[in-house]
């Protein structure tokens, strides 16, 4: 094993030695034959097929089922990495609930000047149905992923907030548990903590999130997922498989005597936390989209009735909202009296008329990104465009400036991939799974990896060709 690129390598340091995360994983790796290597990563892939891991990426005339490309060389944190980044992202994900409590009452940041108006006027996920109610225990971000980069030894950065629906927790728990089919002793060699019990804790947090008025009582947790052509279906009916709740549909809820209830086979049963993967647009026909088939009509009526418990709350998408974003230093100082623990990264608001001089004049250099995007598209990434996409992206900015915001290319660290002729370092980054419930904030010690399988990309988002690792937490 050896070192190669001219970045921040997780695995080895600049003259070629192994980092003591690594050091015990090397010589494991070092002892196995080849041919042994090789068979495994083969594998990997046949055991991600049978068991029907896929996502679907959305063309112009239809959507692609895919496989998601798992790489079988871990990305390991050592246990002081892991409680310095778990006191950030706790005071990030504190800030964040406040934060949406505060947009949704009495607006204290906006009057204050911290944050403009605009930011919420202008902003679709914004949701003027949920002025002056509060959700259940206050909490809005019942599952959140924080999403975080790599550029040096103590350099963590916040790449992006998903408070709304996010995604790809159980590629987090099928990639351990491959690795651990694949390779049980490698985890009897060193100690891993656990993220098995992932849907255990998620189950016992939303459970704690039932609303007041059905206190003890079992609470009846269901997944509302959009149907099968969901691009993260797969993960839908995973989690309600591994929670023990039920998997629905729209078409299978209706509210009856003021609750919503699930058809079973006994009949309409009610339902206490709906932990929905349905877009606020689509969840109640009579509220929202008058068109949506995804939903439940009358459900935000019970909800603010405090007939059901939501997660994560309708409207808590304004705080993925990049351009919001770019105020997360402001925002979490103004709620928790605190400096970040974890910084962002620079961010050019091209809404702000210097802030787009600066980012028109360098434009090659720059990564741009919508305001409301995600999955990787409809950005500019500056150093790998042609003079036409240059140029293209020009005339979008210039017509729209208030819907991109942009940030320097990061030099993201890189982890070793498996590749035919040996490991090669690709770029990574990492997305932690944080539950809140009145009981606190659970934080499960690894996360999802994601690698940017092409040589030199940045992109590691799925939908882009990105592929996934096991993350390791070590333990003390």
């Amino acid at each position: 094993m050896h070192a190669r690129g001219s970045t921040f390598d997780e695995m080895f340091d600049g003259e070629g030695n192994t980092r003591p995360a690594y050091a015990e994983y090397c010589r494991w790796y070092d002892e196995q034959p080849p041919e042994l290597m090789r068979r495994k990563n083969r594998e990997a892939d046949d055991t991600f097929r049978r068991t029907g891991i896929t996502f679907n990426v959305y063309g112009e005339n239809e959507a692609e089922e895919r496989l998601i490309p798992f790489d079988m060389v871990p990305r390991i944190i050592t246990a002081a990495e892991w409680r310095r980044l778990s006191r950030g992202i706790e005071q990030r994900v504190r800030a964040l609930n406040s934060f949406l409590y505060d947009l949704y009452h009495r607006q204290e940041i906006v009057r204050a000047g911290r944050l403009p108006e605009r930011l919420l006027r202008n902003n679709d996920a914004w949701l003027g149905n949920m002025v002056g109610f509060t959700p259940p225990g206050g909490i809005y971000t019942h599952i959140v992923g924080i999403d975080l980069v790599r550029t040096g030894p103590d350099e963590f950065y916040v790449l992006e907030d998903n408070a709304r629906t996010p995604s790809g927790v159980s590629y987090m728990l099928e990639n351990r548990e491959t690795m651990m089919g694949m390779f049980p002793d490698l985890f009897s060699r060193i100690a891993v903590e656990s993220v098995s019990n992932y849907p255990r804790r998620l189950a016992r947090s939303l459970a704690a999130c039932a609303p007041p008025a059905f206190s003890g009582t079992k609470p009846t947790v269901a997944v509302l997922t959009p149907g099968i052509y969901n691009s993260a279906y797969f993960e839908h009916a995973f989690l309600a498989d591994q929670m023990g709740a039920e998997l629905v549909e729209g078409s299978d809820l209706r509210v009856v005597d003021g609750r919503v209830q699930m058809r079973t086979t006994r009949g309409y049963q009610p339902i206490d936390v709906l932990y929905r993967r349905v877009d606020d647009e689509f969840l109640d026909p009579l509220t929202f989209n008058p068109e949506s088939l995804l939903g439940v009509p009358g459900i935000m009526d019970v909800y603010r009735a405090g007939g059901i418990t939501i997660a994560n709350a309708p409207g808590t998408g304004v705080a993925d909202d990049k351009a919001i974003y770019s105020f997360m230093p402001e925002i979490v100082e103004f709620y928790t009296g605190e400096r970040p623990l974890l910084p962002n990264v620079q961010t050019w608001r091209c809404a702000d008329r210097e802030s787009l001089k600066y980012v028109l004049d360098h434009l090659p250099e720059l990564v741009v990104k919508e305001v409301h995007g995600s999955g990787g598209y409809g950005m500019l990434i500056g150093p790998t465009a042609s003079k036409r996409e240059i140029a293209a992206f020009r005339q979008k900015l210039e017509a729209r400036p208030e819907n991109y915001i942009a940030q320097p290319t990061l030099a993201l660290s890189t982890c070793p991939i498996y590749t035919a002729k040996g490991l090669s370092p690709r770029h990574v980054d990492l997305r932690p799974f944080v539950l809140v419930s009145p009981e606190g904030i659970d934080i499960t010690p690894g996360g999802l990896t994601r690698v940017a399988l092409k040589k030199g990309s940045l992109v590691v988002n799925s939908s882009q060709g990105g592929g996934t690792k096991d993350t390791w937490v070590l333990k003390d």
